[in-house]
């Protein structure tokens, strides 16, 4: 675990967020509401473009370039740092929907199933887990189905 609030509630977690993606199509979304993002700025470590990430299940797969796998763990947690960077940005990544749920479109986080080299314009298949499918959440512990804890 390398999260810094959730290594002090439990060191010995896996580290379920060992890749963080965004969809390039968030950039232009927050665009619409007067902020500059793009790759990288949130600490992303890939950007994927056509892929609706937040609707994938947790456990599906991505091959990105000829070797590198991926399994979607969950949905990243906007956090304080992303006002840091643009003030009023983490209103738009995290917010309330009218049930009163959290919804959060920060992107995705992933663990390395196989390692290899990644490069701009790769390309990214998706293998879904089979049915059924359970939704990302929020990643909080490792005591809910698929290591996550949803919130």
């Amino acid at each position: 675990m390398k999260h810094r609030y959730l290594v002090r509630r439990d060191p010995t977690q896996p580290n379920l967020r060992q890749v963080h993606l965004i969809q390039e199509e968030l950039f232009a979304l927050v665009a619409e509401h007067g902020h500059q993002v793009g790759p990288g700025d949130l600490g992303d470590n890939i950007t994927t473009r056509g892929i609706d990430l937040l609707a994938l299940p947790a456990g599906a797969v991505l091959r990105i370039g000829p070797e590198a796998l991926i399994e979607l763990t969950g949905l990243r947690n906007p956090c304080v740092q992303v006002d840091e960077f643009q003030d009023g940005l983490m209103a738009l990544l995290r917010y309330r929907d009218s049930d009163g749920n959290i919804v959060r479109i920060g992107g995705v986080m992933a663990v390395v199933l196989s390692g290899g080299m990644v490069q701009p314009g790769d390309d990214i298949s998706v293998e879904l887990p089979p049915e059924p499918h359970t939704p990302l959440t929020y990643i909080v512990d490792s005591h809910h189905p698929n290591g996550t804890n949803a919130r």
